[in-house]
C-alpha cells in the first residue's frame, strides 16, 4: 500500500492509485494522539452494549465469538471528533477528485473486533455489496468511474496479528464478487497502520478484516464516502439534533447532502417559487 505525506502529495497521483494501481492508499499521522483517544473513549464506552455486536460476513461460522466483534453506528451525534474526522482536508481533497467536488457521506461508524474476534469473509462495499446480482446493475457498468470510497482511521495498531484489513491489490479494476477460487487469503496484503494514519481504499477492491490474534482491542473509524447521487447507506439524519444542524460547518452540510437535496415534491417547490416571484 503505497504511502503519501499528507502536507505534500499530488493529489492526481493517488486518484490513479485507487483505480489503476493497488486500490488503497496511506496517509500517515492524520489525527493527533488527543483526537484518536477522545474518539476512542467514545467506541469503547459506545460499544460495551450487547446490542452493538456486529454480524459480519464470515462471523456465522465462528460459533460463540459473535460478542468479540463490536460496530457502533451515529458516530456524528457521539462526539464533535467524529466530525472533524470526516471533513478532514485531506479526505475533502482526495474525495473532490475521485467521485467529484459535491462527493456526499454515506456512512461514519466504529468497527471493534476485540483480541480472538474472526474475519469476515472478502467482500465489495456499498453500492457494489450485492453485486453478486449483476443483473440488478446498469448495464455496462465498470470501475473507470468510482462509485464509493472507504476510509478508515485506525485507533489501536492495525498489524497482521491485530486483524488489519486485508485487501487484494488491483482487484478494483474487475468490479466483481470474490468467489472462493479466487485464492483471496494466499495473495492478499494487509493495510497495516498505527492509531490516528488515514488510509483510503476503493470500495470495489476485494477486502475483509482479519481475525485478531492479539491481546489488544482492534478499533477504527469507518467513512463510506459516495458521489452525490448514490443514497447512503445509513439514516444520520434520524440520530442528530437541531444543535448540530446550526453548528454544522459548508462541508458538513455538503457531506449531508443538503447540496443536492432530492428527491423533492417539485410540485410544491415551483408553487413556493412562484409565490415568491411575485
Amino acid at each position: 500500500m503505497k504511502k503519501f505525506d499528507p502536507d505534500s502529495y499530488d493529489v492526481d497521483e493517488v486518484v490513479d492509485e485507487l483505480i489503476d494501481g493497488k486500490g488503497a492508499v496511506a496517509f500517515p499521522g492524520l489525527f493527533s494522539p488527543a483526537e484518536v483517544a477522545e474518539a476512542r473513549d467514545v467506541i469503547m464506552s459506545e460499544s460495551e452494549a450487547a446490542s452493538k455486536v456486529a454480524h459480519f460476513q464470515g462471523a456465522a461460522e465462528a460459533e460463540g465469538q459473535f460478542h468479540l466483534q463490536r460496530r457502533v453506528w451515529a458516530l456524528l451525534a457521539k462526539g464533535p471528533v467524529f466530525s472533524r474526522m470526516a471533513e478532514h482536508p485531506v479526505f475533502v481533497d482526495v474525495m473532490s477528485a475521485f467521485l467529484g467536488t459535491e462527493f456526499i457521506m454515506g456512512s461514519i461508524a466504529a468497527n471493534r473486533i476485540l483480541p480472538g474476534g474472526p474475519g469476515q469473509e472478502p467482500h465489495i462495499d456499498y453500492p457494489y455489496w450485492d453485486y453478486h446480482q449483476p443483473e440488478t446493475f446498469p448495464a455496462r457498468i465498470n470501475p473507470s468511474f468510482p462509485l464509493n470510497a472507504q476510509a478508515t482511521i485506525p485507533l489501536d495498531p492495525f498489524t497482521e496479528a491485530s486483524g488489519a484489513t486485508a485487501y487484494l491489490p488491483g482487484s478494483q479494476k474487475e468490479l466483481r464478487y470474490p468467489t472462493p477460487d479466487d485464492d483471496f487469503y494466499s495473495r492478499c496484503e494487509r493495510m497495516l497502520g498505527d492509531p490516528g494514519d488515514g488510509v483510503i481504499f476503493y470500495g470495489a477492491a476485494w477486502h475483509c478484516s482479519m481475525p485478531n490474534n492479539s491481546d489488544f482491542d482492534r478499533s477504527g473509524v469507518l467513512i463510506e464516502y459516495l458521489p452525490k447521487f448514490v443514497k447512503p447507506v445509513e439514516d444520520m439524519h434520524s440520530s442528530l439534533d437541531e444543535d448540530f444542524y446550526d453548528r454544522m460547518s459548508p462541508v458538513m452540510r455538503q457531506l449531508l447532502g443538503f447540496n443536492y437535496d432530492y428527491p423533492q415534491n417539485l410540485e410544491a417547490a415551483e408553487a413556493v417559487n412562484a409565490e415568491g416571484a411575485t
